[in-house]
């Protein structure tokens, strides 16, 4: 049996296979050359300490005992041609898995998608960074693979009841991502590795036998009696079935509208807003690591803050070491900002949401909108901010001292932000009580990351689409919804996921409950 080790070394020896086998040998008392393999089962980082170390969890196989590698391999897919068919609304994580849950078990999935294929969506995002100019179906938020594909790739998902977490980055590897993802703590695809990942597999889909349509939206739901029948599209065409997995994600203001005009069930959400914060990775590196230069052995820095002000949770929100600020608005006349990292994480630049936990009071001033009164709160503060920045795609910015002094920033370096930033005194775009909040928090982060509170630090505003202002509900043992029979609300958009992973979850416990009741179970 091979021998199973936690251990805690320097950078130099976990990056080191020589170094690290002679290690080992001494630990377990062999010599190195009776060492076959190590298996590296988990690593971390543990930079509590002013000499920072490397967390392994490692199997090492020695000579006498058998090694096989082992590839990870794609299920058994069959060709669901011609059988019955399902409809997945939504080419994100949580359709794109559904989708190959439903082929696994034999039914035939038609995933409609507003937006543009993989690449096609690349000339949007140059518009909106270079022209300002917003397509509705297809940016950051819409288009194959959802908003993670072009907005990070983060896999890190604290959410380890919903589900299978290895069984999603398995199959992730299977498509193509590195096997470093089921080892890191914090696994990380990047966004300029994901796009292929998602294109096998939608070609994957394809060669089963499932469909996938593109620039292709849903207009409406066609229910009768409280039972599902199929759907209709911008072009007029209809497609009929018993079964709908909803899987629009967070921003998809129009379904929620859609539903709240035919009387389907919907209700308010709780989420957090607040503004995305960068500072230079070289001062995060510093803080974290408590040292001059990081070194080339180490990741640049991540970090994590959650401190309770005024009764509110404030707290980093999707932390992008490496990374650069987006622009994620999905209509004209609006601005909203996220973040992401290419694989390596190697720009000059780290940034994170920092946002504060709201409450369905806070909505009261929407109060006639009903459910959609804290979707209407979430867009009220993109508007504003989207004019007083200069009604285009530059964004309300200030230096972090400068916010927590009420004093508008005298200049504002130039950011990751490509469309570029305006100088404002951020306090206009919030509610009084929002903008206190930040205010004191970030006088409170300062405290418990020396460092962190300073001019370098520049705010962008806002980070609103944290998740989704709507829940639609639907039933906890079956995940149908409460009022429609064969409507299945799924991922961040009907308020069941927060990320990749859990939005790939939901996707599939959503397809299995769907062939659960056809009886294919």
């Amino acid at each position: 049996m091979p021998k199973e080790l936690l251990i805690q070394v320097s950078p130099e020896i976990a990056s080191n296979e020589s170094l690290l086998k002679d290690y080992l040998a001494k630990e377990i008392k062999v010599t190195s050359k009776e060492i076959q393999h190590i298996t590296i089962q988990k690593r971390s980082v543990d930079a509590r300490q002013k000499a920072i170390k490397i967390n392994l969890k490692l199997l090492i196989f020695l000579q006498n005992e058998p090694f096989f590698e082992q590839r990870i391999q794609l299920p058994e897919y069959k060709d669901v041609s011609n059988a019955q068919e399902v409809i997945v609304v939504g080419a994100g994580p949580a359709g794109l898995f559904a989708a190959l849950q439903l082929i696994e078990l034999g039914l035939k999935p038609i995933v409609i998608e507003r937006g543009k294929d993989v690449r096609g969506r690349r000339r949007d995002l140059k518009a909106i960074n270079v022209n300002h100019i917003v397509n509705e179906d297809s940016n950051y938020c819409f288009g194959e693979g959802g908003a993670g594909t072009y907005s990070d790739g983060k896999l890190y998902t604290r959410s380890k009841k919903r589900g299978d977490v290895t069984r999603i980055l398995e199959l992730l590897v299977a498509f193509g991502a590195s096997e470093d993802i089921l080892i890191e703590a914090h696994p990380h695809i990047g966004t300029n590795k994901l796009p292929q990942i998602i294109q096998d597999i939608r070609e994957k889909i394809i060669e089963m036998g499932g469909k996938v349509l593109f620039e292709t939206r849903l207009t409406d739901i066609l229910i009768k009696n409280n039972e599902f029948q199929g759907i209709v599209t911008q072009n007029g065409d209809s497609i009929a079935a018993s079964k709908i997995i909803l899987a629009t994600g967070h921003s998809a203001r129009d379904i929620f509208e859609l539903l709240d005009r035919k009387k389907v069930f919907i209700e308010a959400k709780p989420f957090a807003l607040g503004v995305r914060a960068e500072h230079p990775q070289s001062l995060i590196d510093s803080i974290q690591y408590s040292c001059d230069y990081r070194g080339e052995l180490l990741p640049p820095a991540p970090y994590s803050i959650v401190k309770q002000v005024n009764g509110r949770g404030m707290y980093s929100f999707c932390m992008c070491p490496g990374g650069v600020i987006a622009p994620c608005a999905t209509s004209p006349g609006e601005v909203v900002t996220n973040g992401w990292s290419p694989s390596k994480r190697d720009q000059a630049t780290a940034n994170s949401g920092i946002v504060i936990e709201l409450k369905l009071d806070d909505f009261k001033p929407f109060a006639k909108f009903g459910a959609l009164a804290g979707m209407e709160f979430q867009k009220s503060i993109e508007q504003k901010a989207w004019r007083l920045a200069g009604s285009t795609q530059k964004v309300p910015a200030q230096r972090m001292v400068d916010f927590t002094q009420n004093k508008v920033s005298s200049s504002i370096p130039k950011t990751s932000y490509v469309p570029g930033t305006t100088s404002l005194e951020m306090g206009q775009i919030f509610p009084s009580f929002l903008a206190q909040i930040l205010r004191e928090g970030f006088t409170e982060f300062g405290k418990s990351m020396r460092g962190y509170l300073t001019n370098e630090a520049i705010l962008h505003a806002p980070e609103s689409r944290t998740s989704s202002p709507v829940r639609i509900p639907r039933d906890s043992e079956t995940l149908e919804h409460l009022q429609i029979k064969g409507l299945y609300p799924c991922g961040e958009g009907a308020g069941y996921a927060g990320g990749i992973i859990s939005a790939a979850i939901d996707g599939e416990k959503c397809a299995l409950m769907v062939v659960k009741s056809l009886k294919h179970f």
